[in-house]
Parts: C-alpha cells; sequence; structure tokens
C-alpha cells in the first residue's frame, strides 16, 4: 500500500499515515536492515521490549512481524534465546517456470499438431500411475506444439478411458500448458504434481524437434487429478534443453 500524502517517516520509522499496517512496515524495515547488512546471518535481532521501545509499537505487532520474517525464512526464533538472522541457505531457493510459459507469450503464432490418439491395454506402469487395473483401456495421446512454425516440445500422455466423461477434451484445453498458464478453467481437474527432470532426446524426439543427435532436453512429467482425488492423466512434456533455463536469487538483496 501507498504512504499517504503527507507522509514524513524515514525508512527506518514507523509511518503513522500509511495505509500499510504496522506489523508490515516493521517486518520490512528488518528486512531492509538485513538486507544492507545492519544484521548479518547469525546475529540476534533486538528484542521484542527493545523492537516496541525503539519502534513505538505493542509487543503484539512485534511478534507478528518476526512471524511473518520466520515464516518467509529470514530469521529463525529459538525458545528462551531470541531471534536471529538466517544465513544463506540454498535449499531455500525456488525456481518457477517463467521460461516455459514465456514460449506462449501473446502476439506469437502456435499451433499444436494431434500426431496421434488411440485406446490402449494400461501396462504395469500406467495402471500403477492412474490406479487402474493393468489392461484396462486407456487413452493414449502423442502432440506436438510449435510456436512461430519451430517445434518447442512433444507431449505424450495416457488418460483414464471414461465414455461418460469429457476427458480428452479436458487434456486437450488444459494440459497442453497453453491452458494452464491462461488459467483456463476447467470442471474436471483440480490439481497436479509436476516433476523435471534432465534427459536425452531420442531418436523419434530428436526428429519431431528438429534437434541432432545426441541432443539434451527437459522431461517435465505430469500427473493431474479430479475433484475425487482420483488421477486423469499421466504423461511427458519432452523440451529441448535450449528452450529452458532456471534462474532463482537466495537471500536478501538491497
Amino acid at each position: 500500500m501507498n504512504p499517504g500524502p503527507h507522509s514524513s517517516a524515514t525508512p527506518y520509522q514507523i509511518d503513522r499515515d500509511s495505509y500499510e499496517p504496522a506489523y508490515l512496515q516493521l517486518a520490512n524495515i528488518l528486512r531492509r536492515q538485513i538486507a544492507e547488512a545492519v544484521f548479518r546471518p547469525g546475529d540476534q535481532l533486538p528484542s521484542e521490549a527493545q523492537l516496541v521501545q525503539r519502534y513505538g509499537v505493542s509487543p503484539m505487532t512485534v511478534r507478528r512481524s518476526i512471524n511473518l520474517l520466520a515464516d518467509q525464512g529470514v530469521v529463525s526464533t529459538a525458545q528462551g534465546r531470541g531471534t536471529f538472522v538466517r544465513g544463506l541457505e540454498l535449499s531455500t531457493a525456488f525456481f518457477d517456470l517463467q521460461d516455459l510459459q514465456d514460449l506462449f507469450g501473446r502476439g506469437t503464432e502456435s499451433a499444436i499438431k494431434l500426431l496421434d490418439v488411440r485406446v490402449v491395454s494400461a501396462d504395469e506402469r500406467t495402471a500403477r500411475k492412474l490406479g487402474q487395473p493393468v489392461g484396462a483401456p486407456t487413452i493414449y495421446i502423442r502432440r506436438l506444439f510449435s510456436r512461430d512454425n519451430a517445434p518447442v516440445f512433444y507431449h505424450r500422455a495416457y488418460l483414464i478411458y471414461d465414455p461418460a466423461r469429457p476427458i480428452v477434451e479436458a487434456e486437450m484445453d488444459v494440459t497442453s500448458l497453453q491452458g494452464l498458464f491462461a488459467n483456463v478453467s476447467n470442471s474436471l481437474l483440480k490439481w497436479g504434481q509436476l516433476a523435471i527432470e534432465a534427459t536425452l532426446l531420442n531418436a523419434e524426439e530428436a526428429e519431431l524437434l528438429h534437434k541432432p543427435l545426441p541432443a539434451a532436453g527437459f522431461n517435465l512429467e505430469h500427473l493431474f487429478y479430479d475433484f475425487d482425488n482420483r488421477p486423469l492423466s499421466w504423461g511427458w512434456f519432452i523440451i529441448p534443453g535450449d528452450r529452458l533455463r532456471f534462474a532463482a536469487t537466495v537471500g536478501l538483496k538491497d
């Protein structure tokens, strides 16, 4: 929230004219001090009583600020000892799929080519993933996504065979990834799991994606569930290695 029009508070003061809650202002002040090395990793923050006196806020406000910073992984608290600045931990890094989303940016010419769709008998692995008996009829689809007339990724998936539900249509709309990033509403899919691992393209994948062998890539495995928490579809997006780059920021910066 923006401060009020007559704000005169300094960066290390609580602005009484601000629309921003005092606990959030205090949390931001402490974050800024940590980023500026006023407090370094391992340092103990001022006590609750000291913060109350220094910033003219209530003990409840201080506790809410510290709890927020703890939830964000900025500080840690030790019963009876106080609050300490946490050190840089690579385990706190979060990677997103922004580069993948950018493949579906507006203003680009994109197309999805259906390569294959048929009913097959579920093998042991497919049956286990979809919670079906081995040999159960299962829909198998293969698709190729292109942008600006160049192949971007290859998709294979197995879907629950249920004539009473339009599962294939749901798969076409949502697990194209384009639908996912566009927040397309879907009445069948409730949640999903994604796992990414490095891979080497096989001959079929390399040919479809116009890559010479050997070629590195990413295997983005998905498993989507319905509103009864039952598996609906399981498959992979095969993406050339030069299409994705993962980056994250760890720690605090000014």
